[in-house]
């Protein structure tokens, strides 16, 4: 399993980690990405439009405020977002005390 940090991921605030669980190789080009993401209290992954794929995420623990499409909503452990081909999205960890934890599956169109 492959670990990275990203850095202001897409104008975002702070960093993330991004524990990669299966390469584009072992998913035959069909996915981009299937990983574990965390985001500390007060960090943030930036907002970001797909082109050729669609990207969901399933939240394992915590919560924050998820941007789709400019429409912001609170998303907890428990709930799935999807992002379409040509929609965009963000996410930022709002609690004070607690990780955002998620699944990312980036499926190519």
């Amino acid at each position: 399993m492959e670990i990275v940090i990203e850095k202001n991921a897409y104008g975002g605030k702070g960093e993330l980690k991004l524990e990669k669980i299966l390469t584009c190789a072992e998913m035959r080009d069909k996915c981009s990405m299937f990983a574990r993401v965390t985001i500390r209290p007060g960090d943030s992954l930036g907002y970001h439009e797909h082109h050729g794929n669609g990207e969901c995420y399933f939240v394992l623990s915590g919560e924050g405020i998820y941007d789709d499409n400019g429409v912001k909503r609170v998303v907890k452990a428990g709930e799935t977002t999807w992002t379409p081909d040509g929609n965009g999205h963000g996410f930022d960890n709002t609690s004070g005390t607690e990780d955002l934890v998620f699944m990312a599956l980036i499926i190519n169109s």
